[in-house]
């Protein structure tokens, strides 16, 4: 014992301040050399800092705005196909007061033969308020599975038209500018047939009138429903689209007499292995001829350039954007075209099924794009399912977001898969400006949690108060009015057109708007989603900028210059002020 007394004593004694003392020396000159290093050798670029939290929230206003309107998906035991597929809504400023109106297209009990209850058209009071004038107006509709909602002036007077598209045929209502539609579907020829779902208006041979792209789904009869899911109580389900053939799309052209004519076959957009779902146009080259994109359910999706003689090319496998990223199709739901990276390139975003994910093709220039799902920060796997999609800068940061809405398609799914549900919440993803996205959904308000069935979604900035508002439709259920409150902190500038040579309403036009160093491309595009028509005048968020510079391209091929803009105003743009560029 005495040994080890010695022993300690001496380490004690002895040893230990000669470890303390080599400690301060080393500590010294680490700090020494920490210092030097801070001083001699600095980052290349600073490290990112994370994104402050959206100061945006979105309340659901709906039946406090008026909107009473439920949809009638029909759903019955006998599990047809088209109960599953939802309806769309459309943003309307059927009477230019400046104010964006609401038409909600209808589904039907087809299981027993009984007509639908009706579209449904509300007029915005401007007072936060909606009202019901659809008697008035007329565009209840003819008692069909009404699909989709399309919004354009056909004829170029100045008021915007309606095309409904659904199960069994589709519809044109002609805006009369008194309040009224008279329906011209069989004077127009654009009654479609089979089972529509998607559509665009847009003008492909920039003849200054809108034509009409009409996506169409599956070749399905209900007399010959087959039995899906297993043989026993309650667990018969809604088949795979698989079990069904295709259908072409079709393309009418405008005569600019009322009347259109169906060229889908000698327009080469008449792929009978179509099952339609997305529709999305777009300048996605550059060339000023508007592009078609088509998000198809199971199948490889079409994108069709515009070869600016009146056909186009189907060109999906050349540009990589037929499938996933593991060379499978997906089950593509709604779509849309837009630059998410401010390279001045349109990208292209669609939604899918549960189990797969919701891709993002980027652009990268000569009709190629590469599949930048994870790169971007979104996830390569969901377990929810998309329907409409919206790209838009909902804080006003100029960045454009994506906002996803979702709803299973198997109302009893959760007996197949106890980890799955109907009923689902929608995703916000916020634009960091890195060319990455994040997931604020639990962020924005308790709006982003109610669990409901989506399908369409439209934006609009209802209260014209500088921010965009978002309406979503419901299969078998009431819609979502999500209002903005926040958006407007940041800078902002809205912009509406007036086409001469042009549409009237300048539908394809490009605007770019610079502010703050940055450049933003966006088109007059009000299409895309899924089923649906968001506003005809486009939002630019500006930030802490308070002016910027405007520069729009015409379909014409006339282009205007505004410098000086001041930011938080609604800028009219006429045609009339435009040159035409001599490069054309």
């Amino acid at each position: 014992m005495a040994a080890e007394h010695s022993l300690t004593d001496i380490i004690r004694r002895g040893l230990l301040p000669l470890m303390r003392k080599a400690l301060l020396i080393f500590g010294a000159n680490f700090l020494v050399i920490a210092l030097y290093s801070q001083q001699t050798v600095r980052p290349q670029r600073p490290i990112a800092q994370p994104a402050p939290a959206p100061r945006v929230q979105f309340n659901e206003v709906a039946a406090k705005s008026g909107i009473t309107f439920r949809h009638d998906r029909g759903a019955s035991d006998e599990k047809y196909m088209v109960e599953t597929f939802g309806s769309g809504v459309g943003v309307i400023d059927f009477d230019n007061d400046g104010l964006p109106d609401l038409f909600f297209a209808n589904g039907a009990d087809l299981a027993n033969r009984k007509p639908s209850p009706g579209n449904v058209l509300y007029r915005n009071l401007g007072n936060g308020k909606f009202g019901d004038v659809t008697a008035k107006a007329g565009l209840a509709g003819n008692g069909m599975f009404a699909t989709g909602v399309i919004v354009g002036d056909y004829d170029n007077d100045g008021y915007l038209d309606i095309y409904v598209t659904g199960y069994g045929g589709n519809q044109l209502f002609r805006n009369n500018g008194d309040g009224t539609f008279t329906d011209v579907t069989a004077k127009a020829a654009v009654g479609g047939g089979a089972w529509s779902s998607s559509a665009a208006w847009l003008d492909y041979d920039r003849d200054g009138y809108l034509d009409l792209f009409v996506g169409r789904y599956i070749d399905y009869d209900m007399r010959k429903s087959p039995y899906c899911g297993y043989q026993k109580p309650g667990y018969r389900m809604y088949c795979d689209p698989k079990s069904f053939d295709g259908t072409p799309a079709l393309l009418y052209h405008n005569n600019r007499d009322g009347t259109f004519t169906e060229v889908s076959r000698k327009a080469g957009v008449a792929n009978p292995a179509g099952k339609t779902l997305g529709v999305a146009i777009g300048d996605v080259d550059g060339d000023g001829w508007p592009d078609v994109f088509v998000a198809n359910d199971g199948v490889r999706n079409f994108l069709y350039h515009n070869k600016g003689n009146g056909t186009f090319d189907d060109i999906t496998y050349g540009a990589g954007v037929g499938f996933d990223m593991n060379g499978k199709a997906l089950a593509g739901m709604g779509t849309e075209i837009a630059d998410l990276d401010g390279d001045g390139l349109p990208d292209i975003f669609f939604t899918a099924f549960s189990g797969q994910y919701n891709p993002l093709y980027h652009n990268l220039g000569k009709l190629l794009f590469e599949d930048g799902t994870s790169k971007a920060g979104l996830p390569i796997s969901v377990k929810t399912l998309g329907f409409g999609a919206k790209v838009f800068d909902f804080d006003n940061d100029g960045l454009p977001d994506i906002y996803v809405t979702n709803g299973h398609v198997t109302d009893n799914v959760a007996l197949y898969d106890p980890q799955l549900s109907y009923r689902q919440a929608d995703l916000l993803y916020r634009n960091l400006g890195n060319g990455r996205f994040r997931d604020v959904s639990a962020e924005v308000g308790p709006a982003l949690r109610i669990q409901h069935v989506g399908r369409g979604v439209a934006v609009a900035d209802f209260d014209n108060d500088g921010d965009l508002d978002v309406v979503v439709s419901d299969s078998g259920g009431s819609p979502l009015l999500l209002r903005n409150d926040g958006g407007n902190l940041n800078h902002w500038i809205a912009l509406s057109a007036r086409g001469r040579e042009s549409n009237r309403f300048g539908i394809g036009a490009k605007v770019r708007v610079t502010s703050g160093g940055r450049t933003q491309l966006q088109e007059i595009n009000p299409y895309g989603s899924y089923l649906s028509t968001s506003d005809t005048r486009l939002y630019f968020g500006l930030g802490s900028a308070t002016q910027a510079h405007v520069e729009i391209e015409w379909p014409s091929g006339k282009k205007q210059t505004i410098d000086s803009v001041r930011a938080d105003q609604i800028l009219p743009l006429d045609e009339a002020n435009a040159v035409a560029d001599v490069k054309r």
